[in-house]
């Protein structure tokens, strides 16, 4: 599978493209929808949100709520597209061009790179792409892998560990648990009373004209043993996961399973011993690889965190040099969020998803779902009898 996606922040939508999926299998809008709703939810988000209301809209390779083996064209309209729309227009308007035009460009962002690299002297034309308002149609994308992998069993889980430096409790509780429990939290956090200190800390960063980043997790039960290879550098499963989680805007780290802890730990504190049993075939006593060895899944739940900088727009904002006089002034403001750390949580799931049901057709190759649906069945009592 594979996909693409297009659109500015203000411009009229975002759009994304998806080929490879299976025919016949069942898709929910409404699930979708539900998708992009997380994402909009979490303490600290910004008055976008207000305006926004995204929902998605399917225009090509489904038909009476099944995939068709077409390509997928998800859109999801930009409602503040109608205050943008001189600004934005694809046609030439006179005497736009200097309306809103960005000639100091922001720490942080891709504004001064970019224009470098696209020579544009209207830095809009780099900040309008290069928002994280794009992930917005990644998470739709995220949501139909979600529905592909729950047909084989496969559940997708997140939640946030650490917002600036209060880092939350960890706990031991089922997925189901930390799902129903993540949900209910402004901060998608399970422990309760770091999450008011999160929360105090992002309203303090809001009044300070300030931001906040943190850690999120992905947590993904029901993965087969052996999607990924050991073969080619490309086709490790824990390298593509990295490079997804690290594609999300703002996200600086990433790590699986205990991750940089495993710098401080001699082997036989660190790896997983292997356990076999006739039920249920073979396993491991603990999970410190993050259901991943040698670029594959174990069987195990595959573990991933990823790390969110604050984010750079700020309004107190840092200096900054104005391209055309090549003065220093205060970098240009453009609305923002204090912190979005619970909203990436929910991106994060979603790229997790999308890597994870690709590497499940690339294992189980079939152009529909009934194949794939028996092919797994068949792979899994193999891995158990093996």
């Amino acid at each position: 599978m594979r996909y693409l996606t297009a659109g500015e922040s203000h411009g009229p939508q975002l759009t994304a493209i998806i080929e490879g999926v299976p025919s016949n299998l069942p898709i929910s809008i409404e699930a979708i929808n539900e998708q992009l709703a997380r994402r909009q939810k979490g303490h600290g988000r910004g008055r976008r949100m207000q305006i926004e209301k995204d929902q998605v809209k399917i225009v090509s390779g489904v038909r009476h709520g099944y995939t068709t083996g077409a390509p997928i064209t998800l859109v999801v309209e930009n409602k503040d597209w109608t205050h943008w729309q001189g600004i934005m227009s694809a046609e030439p308007i006179e005497g736009a061009e200097e309306k809103r035009r960005v000639s100091r460009p922001r720490p942080g962002h891709a504004d001064l790179n970019g224009a470098i690299k696209y020579h544009q002297r209207d830095m809009r034309n780099i900040l309008e792409r290069s928002s994280a308002r794009e992930t917005t149609v990644r998470v739709a994308v995220g949501a139909v892998a979600r529905q592909l992998l729950a047909a084989f069993g496969i559940r997708v889980g997140g939640q946030v560990l650490q917002i600036n430096d209060i880092v939350a409790k960890r706990q031991d509780v089922t997925l189901d648990e930390l799902i129903a429990r993540t949900e209910e939290s402004p901060v998608r956090c399970l422990d309760k009373e770091a999450e008011p200190l999160m929360m105090a800390a992002i309203d303090k960063a809001k009044e300070d004209g300030d931001s906040l980043g943190g850690i999120v997790e992905v947590i993904v039960e029901g993965v087969p043993i052996g999607l990924g290879s050991h073969v080619q550098w490309d086709r490790k499963l824990d390298g593509r996961l990295a490079g997804a989680v690290m594609s999300i805007q703002a996200f600086k780290g990433v790590e699986i399973g205990v991750g940089f802890e495993a710098a401080g730990l001699p082997g036989s504190k660190l790896h997983d011993e292997i356990i076999w049993n006739e039920e249920t075939g073979y396993s491991r006593k603990s999970n410190r690889a993050g259901g991943l060895e040698g670029g594959m899944t174990t069987g195990m739940p595959v573990v991933v965190r990823g790390v969110m900088k604050p984010i750079p727009t700020l309004y107190k904002p840092l200096m900054s040099v104005d391209i055309d006089s090549k003065e220093a002034f205060s970098a240009s403001i453009e609305r923002s969020d204090s912190c979005a750390v619970p909203a990436a949580s929910v991106v994060a799931e979603a790229v997790v998803a999308w890597e994870i049901a690709s590497a499940m057709c690339e294992k189980f190759p079939c152009d529909s779902m009934d194949d794939m649906l028996e092919n797994v069945r068949q792979y899994r009592e193999y891995t158990v009898k093996y």
